[in-house]
């Protein structure tokens, strides 16, 4: 029992909390439906939480700041990491009821029951902030019923007040159907107010070391159709957009504005920061390009990320009959629709281990095989098969360098052979797969195959620069013929975002001239800074 809430009880809580909404992933995801089918709240909320985790975890000896006591120097880390790895509506506004909490509670010497109460009353009022248009029957509305019973408690005991807030934000939440028609409709109760509750009884069995009883809420017996995916907002647009951006407030305030005129479910809430701070942005839009150019006007947006609602519910992923399944790491919007196509769960380029190993267990398989594409990725991938083998997942990370060897790895895939035997048949393909890049130097550097000056075309081959030129065609069709030279029956060509129109039919062309017997396969690959990537089967 613990009569304050310290360090060591929020990394718990931070822990527990995770765990359970990881245990009612699914559960929550079925719940989304407000006001159309979504899906991923359960996932976002995860995510979320996972990166406070991890941020805590880049921490180890919570050390106060020098304004923060202890705890409140936790509760910071813990903010600023669900601010930083917020996913969808749910995850920004939990950021900010984080922030609440460690606003409230970063300098009082101790945390008791009237402490908590504040904390969840400036939880509550961060989370009505952050959301333009509040709607009631949502997250809002059981954090603002928790915040309450808190504070009606008058108590000075630290159980009796968690205790308090959790019970009365199950009872908000068994009653968002009556305030939410579309909840009535489905028979659900609110998504995020459920991941909420999970997380205040984490808390309260955080400090009792007891577990709350609580019932879950039942599934709706029939799924209502699946017209579009997204948490919030109407159906009038068609893509989100969510970016962290650093800027000053009152940028931000312009930027606030010009966002709600394009379109809607605007969220957009900052670190805290005086002057210039970090600010986590959320909108729903036709115009994608405009609500861009509004976080470029108002400072520095960066981890942008666009999904159009169209295409989310087609590429949910679909565990094999066999309890198999594959995921890979890629960069790239024609590579991930390849890599899709061929049954993988793709990962955007660069996860962190906390993404990655999400993604292992959202395939619901037991038996899951990595293909990370990427040295980086691959120090990541081994560190998520570790970690999947103590949740029972058995993960096995193929070496695939690039996204040609993962293409080849997962064409020779067969369910009707023993895990392990696939596993290695995968290897093999992805190893007798040649890779090789092309890209422009940056600057002026001395490489194996001589001296090269910024704007030079490199042309790599297993990672090492084997042809330096000018031109880029010149350059592409030198290096394919090095690699033909070796031999080959198959090459495979992406082409990247920046490439200049027709390099794939000029490369194409030279090799029907000069290699008459090779099949040539040309995609769109959509990956960034390399015009060109090449395998050679």
């Amino acid at each position: 029992m613990l009569d304050t809430l310290d360090a060591a009880a929020v990394r718990r809580w931070c822990a527990s909390g995770l765990a359970a909404l990881k245990r009612h992933q699914g559960e929550i995801d079925d719940l989304n439906v407000y006001p159309v089918p979504d899906g991923d709240t359960g996932t976002n909320l995860v995510l979320t939480l996972t990166s406070a985790q991890q941020a805590l975890a880049m921490d180890l000896d919570t050390l106060a700041d020098g304004t923060s006591t202890a705890h409140g120097h936790a509760l910071r880390l813990m903010a600023r990491g669900a601010l930083l790895g917020a996913r969808g509506n749910s995850g920004v506004i939990l950021s900010q009821i984080l922030r609440g909490f460690a606003d409230a509670l970063a300098t009082v010497p101790a945390v008791r029951g009237p402490e908590l109460a504040v904390a969840l009353r400036e939880a509550t009022t961060a989370a009505y902030a952050a959301v333009a248009r509040p709607v009631e029957g949502t997250l809002l509305t059981v954090v603002s019923a928790a915040a309450g019973a808190a504070e009606r408690t008058g108590s000075r005991e630290l159980r009796a007040v968690a205790g308090a807030a959790a019970g009365a934000a199950a009872a908000a939440l068994a009653r968002t159907p009556e305030q939410l028609p579309a909840l009535a409709r489905a028979g659900v109760v609110d998504a995020g107010g459920r991941g909420l509750c999970l997380l205040l009884d984490a808390l309260v069995e955080v400090i009792t070391g007891e577990s709350p009883e609580r019932p879950a809420p039942a599934p709706r017996a029939v799924p209502p159709p699946a017209t579009a995916a997204r948490e919030t907002g109407s159906a009038a647009y068609a893509y989100e957009v969510q970016f962290l951006l650093d800027a000053e407030p009152e940028s931000v305030r312009r930027m606030r504005d010009e966002l709600a005129a394009l379109g809607d479910s605007l969220v957009v809430v900052g670190d805290g920061s005086p002057g210039l701070g970090t600010w986590q942005v959320h909108v729903h839009v036709n115009d994608v390009g405009a609500a861009i150019e509004a976080g470029v006007v108002a400072g520095r947006p960066y981890q942008i990320s666009v999904t159009r609602f169209a295409d989310q519910m087609a590429a949910e992923p679909t565990p094999a009959p066999d309890g198999r399944a594959a995921v890979v790491v890629a960069a790239g919007t024609g590579i991930a629709e390849l890599l899709a196509g061929e049954g993988a769960v793709v990962v955007p380029g660069n996860p962190s281990t906390g993404e990655l190993l999400d993604a292992v267990r959202a395939t619901g398989a037991a038996r899951v095989v990595v293909l990370p594409n990427d040295p980086d990725a691959q120090a990541v991938a081994n560190q998520v098969a570790a970690e999947a083998h103590r949740l029972g997942v058995k993960v096995s990370v193929v070496p695939t360098r690039s996204p040609v060897q993962a293409l080849a790895a997962l064409a020779v895939r067969d369910p009707r052979r023993r895990f392990e035997d696939d596993v290695i048949a995968m290897a093999e393909a992805a190893g007798a797969c040649r890779y090789a890049e092309i890209c422009r130097a940056g600057r002026e550097a001395l490489t194996v195959a001589g001296p090269c000056r910024a704007g030079d075309v490199l042309a790599l081959v297993e990672g090492e620069v084997h042809l330096i030129g000018t031109d880029l065609v010149d350059t592409c069709v030198a290096l394919v013929d090095g690699m033909l030279g070796g031999g080959g029956e198959l090459v495979t060509l992406l082409v990247g975002a920046d490439a200049p129109d027709g390099l794939a039919d000029a490369v194409r062309t030279h090799i029907a001239g000069r290699w008459p017997f090779v099949e040539v396969q040309a995609y769109p690959g959509g990956q960034p800074r390399y015009p060109l990537l090449v395998g050679v089967e």
